[in-house]
């Protein structure tokens, strides 16, 4: 129940040719406490309620834990969410060994892409594709439960 990820800027849009899947994505938060959140999601006819733990100092892990829960039930929380409700195209790209998932934001956050790949262990190391740009893991303004808080168009 840990996640080790690192979190980039995209510098193009050329990761859409290399995808192998995208799909849309909204997102909510009933607590998005710097100690823990509380995140709901809603991918297709599937939606989840995720509880993330806080970084540890140097932002590449932190505790994760998920669990699918009915897409009715789902819906119905999102009325109980904190303000700003995150909407996004998420595009997965096979690097290497891992999968970069990369997110091109909408609504609040138009303009935003950014991309994140899961880690086995702080040391795995991955080839940078070119449209990979500046790291930002462990900035919490790029944090999903920041965006619903304070929108990339504020910035």
């Amino acid at each position: 129940m840990q996640e080790i990820e690192r979190k980039y800027l995209v510098l193009s849009n050329d990761f859409k040719k290399e995808s192998f899947k995208n799909f849309k994505i909204k997102q909510g938060f009933l607590n998005t406490d710097p100690e823990r959140t509380v995140r709901l999601r809603i991918t297709g006819d599937n939606a989840f309620i995720t509880i993330k733990g806080k970084s540890s100092k140097n932002g590449l892990t932190r505790f994760e834990w998920e669990k699918e829960i009915d897409i009715k039930e789902a819906e119905a929380l999102f009325g109980l969410c904190e303000p700003g409700i995150i909407e996004k195209t998420r595009y997965l790209v096979k690097g290497g060994d891992f999968v970069f998932e990369i997110d091109e934001f909408h609504a609040e956050n138009e303009g935003l892409t950014v991309a994140e790949i899961e880690l086995n262990s702080e040391t795995d190391t991955f080839k940078n594709p070119k449209w990979l740009g500046e790291e930002v893991t462990g900035d919490i303004k790029y944090y999903n439960s920041q965006l619903s808080k304070n929108p990339y168009k504020n910035w």
